[in-house]
């Protein structure tokens, strides 16, 4: 018994040396442009380059990332199929009644990429200066005032949702197809506010045609220093982070974790890399397999109890 096991420890370190030895395949479950799939091609590149080998970006949208996720659950866990995904993955169990895989168990958690924050914005006209002025306008006519969000139980309407419930304001929100459209309205004063990806939203605030009001993480962001957080803005201990990370099918060696984690840490030091995330407005997240999975697994926790509170439920 114990000679069989260590012959598969062998065969499993072997296999992880050896890796890879043929083109790896990202799928990424958005369209090709979205800030998941910037981040996926962003490390791809890098990767090729370190391993020698090509690596691919799939695109497989639909379902708010359930498809893609979908097709790597299946997957071998040999390395060669990867999903980089986003924040989405732990609000799927939540919001999706029949998921065709198990978010915990069909997975292994890899290595983040990045997060980044939203940036919580509004057009001039609302004549809006600070997040207390939104919170007061929202208090003084209940049901009056909305939001746009990227769709229905997207990253930006669970953010919305959490500044709702937050703030303990009365909001309609309005859900569009995706951020360009939400960020028009929000611009044109059709919605009065947007929780809008930071990489998304920032060429419209340094125009002056969006006014920021505030950050949704825990820190500033260095593309808008002068932008204070929404916890800086009355909003104690508010944090939302928008992340994206790299999973491996069940069932992926540990020692082959390992190696694709340490790979892709170097990849995101590179200067090419690091110049990338900083226009994004994005940062890296280095943590091991095991931090990153603890961090997968309170995001599910946390985000379930907003979900729950804000009666989210994709059809």
């Amino acid at each position: 018994m114990a000679i069989a096991a260590l012959g598969l420890t062998c065969a499993a370190f072997a296999h992880g040396q050896g890796y890879p030895n043929k083109p790896v395949k990202l799928v990424v479950p958005f369209t090709a442009g979205s800030a998941t799939d910037i981040l996926a091609r962003t490390v791809g590149q890098k990767l090729t380059e370190i391993w020698g080998q090509p690596v691919v970006v799939e695109n497989r949208p639909g379902a708010g990332g359930t498809i893609g996720a979908a097709m790597v659950a299946k997957a071998p866990g040999d390395g060669y199929t990867l999903l980089v995904h986003s924040a989405a993955h732990a609000y799927n169990p939540s919001i999706y009644t029949n998921l065709p895989y198990d978010t915990i168990k069909d997975f292994v958690e890899v290595v983040p990429l990045a997060g980044q924050p939203n940036v919580l914005v509004v057009a001039p006209s609302t004549g809006m200066k600070s997040v207390a002025d939104l919170i007061s306008a929202a208090k003084q006519k209940p049901g009056a005032l909305n939001f746009g969000s990227a769709g229905n139980g997207s990253g930006t309407h669970i953010n919305g949702e959490k500044f709702r419930l937050a703030a303990g304001i009365d909001v309609v929100h309005i859900p569009y197809k995706g951020t360009p459209e939400a960020l028009a309205d929000t611009m044109a004063g059709r919605v009065t506010y947007f929780f809008s990806p930071i990489s998304a939203a920032l060429p419209q605030v340094r125009e002056g045609k969006l006014i920021a009001l505030g950050v949704s993480t825990a820190k500033r962001s260095d593309v808008l220093p002068n932008v204070p957080t929404i916890a800086e803005s009355g909003l104690p201990g508010f944090d939302y982070n928008l992340w994206v990370g790299v999973f491996a099918p069940a069932g992926t060696a540990a020692d082959l974790v390992e190696k694709i984690n340490r790979d892709v840490t170097r990849a995101l030091q590179t200067p090419e890399a690091r110049e990338r995330l900083t226009a994004l407005g994005a940062e890296a997240m280095p943590m091991t397999p095991a931090e990153f999975r603890k961090f997968v697994q309170d995001e599910i926790a946390d985000s379930a109890k907003v979900i729950k509170a804000a009666g989210i439920k994709v059809q």
